[in-house]
């Protein structure tokens, strides 16, 4: 599944994980992406969509 989402846009990023002593090592932050049937363009289709954009109900459900 595409680790995209599909109202606003957000995308897993770079980041780096720094231990007490500080030993840095990479890691991905992914946003929690969720595939839901919305309402697009008046008909139903299955769309990947985070869920702060389902909270904040930029996506109606159907």
């Amino acid at each position: 599944m595409s680790q995209v989402c599909s109202v606003c846009g957000k995308h897993p990023s770079a980041g780096r994980n720094v231990s007490h002593s500080h030993r840095v090592t990479n890691r991905i932050i992914r946003p929690n992406i969720q595939s839901v049937h919305a309402v697009v363009d008046g008909s139903v289709k299955k769309v990947n969509v985070c869920t702060k954009c389902m909270k904040a109900g930029k996506v109606t459900r159907g």
